[in-house]
């Protein structure tokens, strides 16, 4: 990626920023001015504060909240019920006369029941063997274990995400003192050739060009700080940090940049299944199985304990609740057995569809496990490759440096012209911005080999 694709990027980066909001609270520091932020810092400071990560913890407790729901339908369930009826209208019953002393053949009406009737109900019921209750309670434990690894996830792709950005505020930071050295070389060279142009030494022309390269120098030092802004920003964002709020990054943070770059990772084989993105496929596929169990277990019968208790009274009168009204108490014991017969085939639907679902995401497992194993090779290639742009680089810039040092001494001797003076001083600035540019992908490549080796975490120090 080229300088100014570089600063198209975070420009386009800084527009999203600007429509989203952040309400974060911040600790410390304030008032003192910046606060210094290490990668460390930056890390733990995201672990804690990001929206994303505080959303991923609510669905953990979500799941265990749905873990206590699914566990209560296998515990006794106790209702209480309880009724007051006003009968405007005493429901009667038509009744042969005789039996009250009337003739035979003629029928009278009775009312049956009294004007105001109040009931107690106490009912329990207890599950004895349901199948599709005992899978969902493992179905939502498993549940809960899947919010627990997505979390993981979203941490890993956080700490990803702040260690990039921290690392390129740097190098933008480097980018930036590199065109301020330049700047002061530019200075002094048109000093001299301003003295000399006076005397009769220069032409207008040579300090017409050094002052247009004085220009450019000075428009790509407005655009540095313009993306250094933006990548500090995108960089609190990441990390759930007011976006006005200002930070500063340590000097000392490029020359760690530079020492590591000197050293090799240690390379371990291999292994999808450690990977959390691997684990959360294997928990969706768990899922998938006891949903699976779950249909079928609608083929079992089902039995369950069942309590009644009922008191009622009756009366013409309102005092129902009173020692003068008609009352009585009922109490049954029941024993429930449900077998189911048929329903037309949606079960058997139900448990072919679980069955699809479950092979697709079998598909995905094998897919993400070739595509975890192809990025962890392709981040050994790349770091490899990185490792040797440095050291090239590396010999590039002090060969620039030699080259424009020599130049400029020529110059100064009149042994060299300033059109050579000149493109020394851009390929220097070119050799030095290319190695900075190195250091990035480089420590880019590292973080993606140590996240696709399932180590990520190993960036944060408590």
């Amino acid at each position: 990626m080229n300088f100014r694709s570089s600063i198209k990027s975070v420009g386009i980066l800084l527009i999203v920023l600007g429509l989203l909001g952040n309400t974060s609270t911040l600790s410390a520091q304030q008032q003192n001015g910046p606060t210094t932020i290490t990668l460390q810092d930056a890390l733990n400071y995201a672990l804690q504060n990001n929206d994303a990560l505080r959303k991923a913890r609510l669905e953990i407790e979500g799941g265990r909240l749905k873990v206590a729901e699914v566990r209560a339908s296998a515990i006794p369930q106790v209702d209480v019920i309880s009724t007051l009826t006003n009968n405007l209208l005493v429901q009667q019953f038509i009744l042969p006369g005789e039996i009250f002393g009337g003739n035979p053949g003629e029928f009278i009406a009775v009312e049956a029941g009294q004007t105001w009737n109040a009931m107690t109900q106490v009912q329990l019921n207890q599950q004895l063997f349901n199948q599709q209750v005992f899978t969902g309670l493992k179905a939502a434990k498993s549940s809960e274990e899947f919010y627990i690894l997505s979390a993981k996830l979203s941490e890993e792709n956080l700490i990803q995400q702040v260690a990039t950005n921290y690392y390129q505020v740097i190098i933008t930071r480097e980018q930036l003192g590199v065109i301020d050295a330049n700047l002061d070389r530019i200075d002094q060279l048109e000093k001299m050739v301003d003295n000399q142009y006076n005397v009769g030494l220069a032409k207008k022309i040579d300090l017409d060009r050094i002052r247009v390269n004085k220009s450019n120098l000075l428009a790509q030092r407005e655009q540095l700080q313009s993306a250094v802004v933006m990548q500090e920003n995108l960089l609190k964002y990441y990390m759930g940090m007011p976006v006005t709020e200002s930070i500063l990054i340590p000097e000392r943070e490029i020359a760690n940049l530079e020492q590591e770059a000197h050293l090799t990772l240690d390379q371990e084989k291999f292994n999808a299944a450690k990977m959390t993105s691997f684990q959360l496929l294997k928990k969706q596929e768990d899922l998938l199985q006891l949903q699976k169990k779950a249909y079928f277990a609608e083929y079992y019968p089902s039995l369950s304990l069942g309590a009644n208790y009922m008191y009622s009274s009756q009366s013409n009168q309102f005092n129902v609740y009173s020692g003068k009204s008609l009352s009585y108490d009922v109490a049954a014991v029941s024993l429930n057995l449900r077998i189911p017969i048929f329903d037309g085939g949606a079960r058997r639907s139900r448990v072919r569809q679980s069955e699809i679902d479950l092979q697709k995401v079998q598909e995905d497992i094998r897919g993400t496990s070739n595509a975890l194993t192809m990025a962890y090779e392709n981040a050994k290639i790349q770091i490899r490759n990185s490792l040797t742009t440095i050291d090239m680089q590396k010999t590039n810039k002090d060969f620039a440096e030699e080259v424009f040092n020599s130049t400029r001494n020529n110059y100064q001797n009149g042994l060299a012209s300033l059109t050579d003076l000149l493109t020394a001083e851009t390929d220097l600035v070119t050799a030095q911005n290319s190695y900075n540019q190195a250091l990035l992908n480089y420590k880019v490549a590292e973080i993606e080999l140590i996240k696709s080796n399932g180590n990520i975490r190993s960036l944060v120090r408590d």
